[in-house]
């Protein structure tokens, strides 16, 4: 189960242009402290408006000590990079919460890094733990042009013969049924639009189990598919509550007076894991991998529900 995040508050330290539409901002502690040290593939809560909270990979620790972010402003998204994009700058303080960690990098097995425009931000640093380890590793970066495709000329310059830059107004297609026909004894790492990811799952489906892992921060297609009423008993709380087909579990656990942390309230970040203590589960988030869905263990209670024909679930609330 997710642990409690700690929050802080920090300064913009630096802000730079990375690629078009994309800043990068060094995040400092305020006191002169230094910030938990975190792995590859960790992201945190930014609070980007009073009560409004999003989530961006850490892409490096600088050598002051700063967490770096990068944040791609998307005009047609849900206001939170807009914000960071024009309100954020150096000296600002924000909140942030975290770091958390789903999308963890295994330095002992080969690497095949999958990256599509800002999806690079959590293989950055795992390319660069890879390096700290010497694991073997490869880079496949797709993006629609070099110009918006952060850290590329870096990492082609540093890594020329790991690094396949596949930019669509100079390449074809980064065709990942080839480069994954053939199953390795390696790890496949990929973050990037919907669209990629569900190519590169579907491409590696037969390759070993648990040898694909992605990081995905946009909702599950059927995330809003129709639903059935379900009992849910909350064992902490000591209450049961029936949720209707058109309430999150979330929302009808709050109003029985349980305490969910929660933030993205669409399956994206993790915060509201709750172990499940009986009960099938029906997983509509993006944070668990099969295997951890298939193991119904734990769940994302703001978007995920009871299986169809299981009537009734235990959480540990």
């Amino acid at each position: 189960m997710t642990a409690v995040p700690e929050r802080r508050r920090v300064r913009v330290a630096a802000r730079r242009t990375v690629a078009t539409d994309v800043v990068a901002l060094d995040l400092a502690p305020l006191d002169g402290s230094t910030l938990p040290e975190w792995e590859p593939g960790a992201h945190v809560d930014l609070e980007v408006a009073p009560g409004t909270e999003r989530q961006y990979s850490l892409v490096t620790t600088t050598a002051e000590g700063h967490w770096r972010i990068a944040v791609l402003r998307e005009s047609d998204g849900r206001g939170g990079s807009v914000a960071v994009h024009d309100d954020l700058a150096v000296g600002d303080e924000v909140v942030v919460a975290g770091p958390r960690n789903h999308f963890g990098f295994d330095p002992t097995r080969p690497a095949v890094f999958v990256a599509g425009g800002i999806g690079i931000t959590p293989l950055s640093a795992m390319i660069d733990a890879a390096e700290r380890a010497g694991t073997p590793w490869e880079l496949h970066y797709a993006g629609r042009s070099r110009s918006r495709m952060a850290f590329v000329d870096d990492l082609v310059a540093a890594h020329p013969e790991r690094v396949v830059v596949a930019a669509a107004d100079e390449h074809p297609r980064l065709n990942v049924v080839g480069l994954l026909a053939e199953p390795r004894d390696a790890v496949v790492y990929c973050c990037g639009p919907r669209g990629l990811m569900d190519a590169v799952e579907s491409a590696a489906a037969h390759w070993p189990a648990g040898s694909v892992r992605v990081e995905r921060f946009e909702p599950a297609a059927d995330v809003d598919a129709p639903g059935e009423a379900f009992e849910v008993e909350l064992a902490v709380t000591g209450v049961t509550v029936v949720v209707p087909a058109d309430r999150t579990l979330l929302e009808v656990a709050e109003e029985a007076g349980a305490f969910v942390l929660s933030s993205c309230r669409e399956g994206t970040c993790g915060t509201c894991e709750t172990p499940v203590l009986e009960g099938a589960v029906e997983h509509r988030d993006t944070v668990l991998s099969p295997e951890e869905q298939a193991d119904d263990r734990t769940m994302m209670v703001c978007v995920s529900r009871a299986r169809r024909g299981c009537p009734r679930l235990v959480l540990e609330l």
